[in-house]
């Protein structure tokens, strides 16, 4: 029997979150799978900020290390996905970059 107040986390699922700098320049703040994933998208939908689900982007970003910068031919497929999520919900691209987004994928 399982134990009612333990959760089975998927630990395929993979979730990293990405904040864009005043000076124009995307960092990553937070990487992980499996139970830590799932904290991060909980933490992301609890505090309004915009998730989109890509298996591939999570994969590639999450190899990079916490902290730094994200290198420019990743940033342009991070922009991308924010393009598509603004555009999504019929927003402008914000002038000063902000908490962005955190990304799934399972």
């Amino acid at each position: 029997m399982q134990n009612p107040f333990e959760r089975n986390y998927d630990l395929s699922k993979t979730a990293v979150a990405v904040k864009g700098e005043a000076d124009g320049q995307a960092v990553l703040t937070a990487k992980g799978r499996g139970a830590v994933a799932e904290q991060i998208l909980d933490l992301a939908f609890a505090s309004g900020v915009r998730v989109r689900e890509d298996k591939a982007l999570a994969g590639m970003l999450a190899a990079f290390d916490l902290d730094s910068p994200i290198p420019a031919p990743a940033l342009d497929a991070v922009a991308a996905v924010l393009a598509r999520v603004y555009a999504e919900r019929g927003q402008a691209w914000p002038d000063v970059p902000s908490e962005s987004a955190a990304t799934e994928s399972e």
